[in-house]
């Protein structure tokens, strides 16, 4: 039976999928599993999302909007591939400029190469760097983004103070994270799919099962909508909000900075 879910009091930052880690310990482990699966990460994020990822990340920037002007400045936390940074830039019709931070230098490799690709590598900069200890000044964003990396971060509540004080007034946090199923029969489905199918075809793809053990472990283990969205709160966030997609599977929460 898997375990139950974190609550806003806390516990992702020593909790390694369904296994208790020392504190401190997480951070190294998490980092091991994204050095293996960088390359073929995109790939995995079909997989586990059944290909939903890619519409539920087009509705994030909707819900964002970018502002189609220079000086318009994002920081995308744990977005290494570029796969929301590239979003951004296009939908501001290539006037924003994003930062890319990732804790892992193999993920930011993969993200760099993609950006020389596509041509987007003016609008964009590559950060290594922690989410609980960004190397900017306060105010120094309009938005902050963050999708399918939260649960990932140990300390989660130290990343959301270090969101607000580098938010300008003003600014707006999202973060787009899988997230509790709430439609009877498809809860039932999705967990079945999740701890059977998806390690099986991380090891097909990748050769590897572990990672997406972890990888599902923590969607389960991850705060439901209303207690990370109280978490959201304790952070210092305004009007704070969340919509669901796919009965759930994933939700999109919203914080302003006023």
């Amino acid at each position: 039976m898997p375990e139950s879910r974190t609550s806003a009091d806390g516990g992702m930052e020593t909790s390694y999928g369904f296994r208790d880690v020392a504190e401190g310990e997480k951070q190294g482990l998490v980092n091991e599993v994204f050095h293996k699966v960088a390359k073929r990460y995109d790939v995995m994020n079909d997989v586990m999302s059944m290909g939903l990822h890619r519409a539920w990340k087009d509705a994030m920037i909707s819900a964002l909007n970018p502002r189609k002007e220079a000086g318009y400045k994002t920081l995308d936390v744990a977005g290494g591939t570029g796969d929301i940074a590239f979003r951004i830039v296009e939908a501001s019709h290539r006037m924003a400029h994003v930062t890319v931070l990732d804790i892992n230098g193999s993920m930011l490799a993969v993200g760099a190469e993609r950006a020389e690709k596509k041509k987007l590598s003016e609008n964009l900069d590559f950060v290594e760097a922690n989410a609980e200890e960004l190397p900017f000044k306060a105010n120094s964003f309009d938005a902050y983004t963050i999708a399918f990396g939260i649960r990932n971060v140990p300390r989660i509540d130290v990343a959301l103070k270090e969101a607000y004080r580098v938010l300008k007034r003003g600014g707006r946090l999202l973060v787009l994270e899988f997230s509790e199923v709430d439609m009877p029969l498809l809860d039932r489905v999705y967990e079945a799919w999740s701890f059977n199918a998806i390690p099986r075809f991380g090891k097909a793809i990748t050769g590897e099962s572990e990672p997406y053990q972890y990888l599902v472990e923590s969607i389960r283990k991850f705060p439901n909508q209303q207690d990370f969205a109280a978490m959201i709160r304790t952070a210092g966030f305004s009007r704070v909000t969340f919509t669901n997609y796919t009965g759930g599977i994933a939700a999109l929460h919203s914080g302003w900075k006023l």
